[in-house]
């Protein structure tokens, strides 16, 4: 999907510079995560046929994170909409808002968790999160 001309050269140039994976917020998780003892899988797809993937995945505990930058996810804190192609960017961002639910409701389906972590969560306490879920998957599986 093409999307409208940037509204000028600095927007252009913010947009390129945008990073898909390793954003800090990822890495100081994963850091975060690692320091904890946990040990994982980076971008990992976990829905066969499908294009998205968890940026970070505790496979047989069947946990897949999500780190969501609040601009791109719509955080209910944080969200904003640009002025500039105004109703292009409000429709981009609820397709992304929507592809999230959806990935949610197929992970859901096939015994995944899915957990999703705001960009702006302080790191020690979504590891903490994390963490907590991790162990609770992993005691559960061995239970079974």
């Amino acid at each position: 999907m093409a999307g409208p001309a940037p509204s000028s050269d600095v927007v252009r140039r913010r947009m390129q510079q945008q990073r898909r994976r390793d954003t800090r917020p990822e890495i100081a998780l994963r850091r975060a995560l690692h320091a904890a003892g946990l040990r994982y899988r980076v971008e990992r797809p976990v829905i066969p046929g499908l294009r998205r993937r968890a940026d970070v995945v505790f496979g047989p505990a069947k946990v897949a994170v999500f780190v969501d930058g609040c601009f791109w996810h719509m955080c209910p804190k944080h969200a904003t909409f640009p002025k500039a192609n105004a109703e292009w960017w409000r429709e981009k961002l609820e397709r992304n808002r929507a592809r999230d639910q959806d990935t949610d409701r197929l992970l859901r389906e096939r015994g995944w968790l899915p957990a999703r972590v705001w960009e702006h969560e302080e790191i020690a306490e979504a590891a903490l999160r994390i963490a907590e879920i991790v162990h609770e998957r992993r005691a559960a599986h061995q239970r079974s």
